[in-house]
């Protein structure tokens, strides 16, 4: 027994100490990890990675196969390669700091649970759904982006201020065929038309050629922004939603429905992190 004991005791000293904040540092690692490895499979860094791990599974050939002169040139080329990656890979690291500049940390301490993720108003909401199937049957193209918590106004300022009160008629007269304001983007925020033919960052993703250049565009915003964006086709009248850099077909009004953010009466599900946690503590003082 006691050879056991000695046995397990010698063995668990090979295994290090590891504290609270150990487990909370590597949750983090393991998190930025997930992260970075899910946005490098989203866009061509992913193509461009993976030519990377075939020069490096090359160099660790010739390495082993003690081919110097190729190990040589790899040297003199690994000194410029730093510079080169971050050329490659500018328009993919802007996006990327994009996002985690539009991340709303913040929110995880804020009382307030009300904001621009609470959704619009059911009037709002049936009105982008009239607009999109009347726009629809004639195949009127369209491009409607509803902001959400992330301020678009960087975007708004590229087309023409409306401020107008959503409705269907006003939608559809703006994307009506040879209307001055057809092209571009329409932008709802708060309940309203802020703004119409505003330009939106296209995006590099592989798509199906069935979709052009407003499925495009409604990519490029879904993955700089949280906004979501409503499209109609010009060419097959097929309604799409594109939300998280991820294109949704829409065959039916619940299938859009489901999409749109609506307001709902503040819930537990609505409130902060921290509005949830003192919200449970009270209601155990009150117990």
């Amino acid at each position: 027994m006691n050879i056991i004991t000695s046995l397990m005791r010698d063995g668990l000293s090979y295994f290090p100490h590891i504290e609270f904040l150990n487990v909370i540092e590597i949750l983090i690692i393991a998190y930025i990890v997930y992260e970075i490895m899910a946005w490098i499979t989203k866009t061509r860094a992913w193509t461009l990675l993976k030519g990377l791990l075939i020069i490096v599974g090359f160099t660790i050939a010739s390495y082993l196969l003690h081919f110097d002169v190729i190990l040589w040139i790899m040297g003199r080329i690994a000194t410029i390669a730093v510079t080169a990656l971050i050329i490659i890979f500018a328009p993919e690291l802007r996006k990327a700091l994009e996002q985690l500049g539009n991340k709303n940390i913040m929110n995880i301490f804020a009382f307030d649970s009300k904001s621009s993720e609470d959704g619009m108003s059911e009037r709002t909401v049936d009105e982008l759904i009239n607009a999109a199937f009347t726009m629809s049957k004639p195949k009127t193209g369209a491009l409607i982006v509803i902001e959400r918590n992330e301020n678009l106004a960087y975007i708004e300022k590229t087309g023409i201020l409306i401020n107008g009160i959503v409705s269907s008629q006003l939608l559809i007269n703006i994307f009506e065929h040879n209307t001055p304001l057809h092209d571009g983007a329409v932008i709802i925020a708060n309940d309203r038309v802020s703004s119409a033919t505003c330009y939106l960052p296209l995006s590099d993703a592989e798509i199906s050629k069935a979709y052009g250049t407003r499925h495009r565009a409604a990519l490029g915003i879904s993955e700089s922004s949280d906004a979501i964006t409503l499209v109609v086709s010009e060419e097959t009248g097929r309604i799409s939603v594109a939300y998280k850099g991820v294109l949704h077909h829409i065959r039916n009004t619940d299938e859009l429905l489901k999409y749109l953010p609506k307001e709902e009466e503040e819930g537990e599900e609505k409130k902060s992190l921290l509005a949830r946690i003192f919200s449970k503590e009270r209601k155990k003082v009150q117990e």
